[in-house]
């Protein structure tokens, strides 16, 4: 089966993209890393792109006047790159429906916390503050609402008594990498959509 090409949207150190790179380092994992894009000229992770000779480019969205001027061509920036699925990792932005028109049912997001539950920013300080005893990450389908979008995995966490936002952010990040990992792959097979056709057929 044909490796799915995956281009990878990040706007810092790109830890997720990192270890979906090195997953796919693998011939047998259904996706290949080719293409990585910041909105940030400096971010870190572009370099570990760079040094893992995969193509990268900076599409900065203060050189746009609206949001769906930017996903405009940030969308056919990526259609040139002949790409299958897009990940989200780390890519600061809330996408318009101009991107994900272009891309339904192939734009991956990873979101710090089990969703439905806490859905936007400071995930791990709301968890705290309600009392909640796991946590975690999901990889979903990115669609107009915001962190709404179907659940492709997810990962669960202790929640420890004498947690921090902090120490709780670097539990998640630890089992957000092979969640990303695994849920790329289950898109990339077609395993999802096969699951999904399952479940509709009953």
């Amino acid at each position: 089966m044909r490796r799915r090409r995956v281009g990878v949207l990040i706007s810092g150190r790109g830890s997720n993209m990192r270890a979906l790179v090195e997953a796919a380092r693998d011939p047998a994992y259904p996706a290949e890393i080719v293409h990585v894009v910041s909105n940030i000229a400096d971010a870190p992770g572009l370099d570990y792109a760079r040094s893992q000779g995969i193509s990268t480019a900076v599409l900065s969205h203060n050189a746009h006047p609206t949001r769906e001027a930017y996903d405009a061509a940030l969308s056919a920036h990526l259609k040139a790159h002949d790409l299958d699925i897009i990940c989200c990792a780390g890519f600061m932005r809330i996408l318009t429906p101009i991107l994900i028109r272009d891309w339904e049912g192939r734009i991956l997001n990873i979101h710090p916390s089990l969703l439905p539950a806490y859905m936007g920013l400071h995930t791990h300080e709301r968890a705290l503050a309600d009392g909640a005893t796991e946590h975690g990450a999901t990889v979903h389908l990115v669609t107009a609402e915001l962190d709404g979008g179907p659940t492709v995995a997810q990962a669960k966490v202790p929640v420890l008594p004498d947690d921090t936002a902090d120490s709780l952010a670097a539990r998640v990040l630890a089992v957000e990498h092979p969640l990303y990992v695994r849920a790329l792959a289950l898109v990339a097979s077609g395993q999802l959509s096969r699951a999904q056709e399952d479940r509709n057929g009953q």
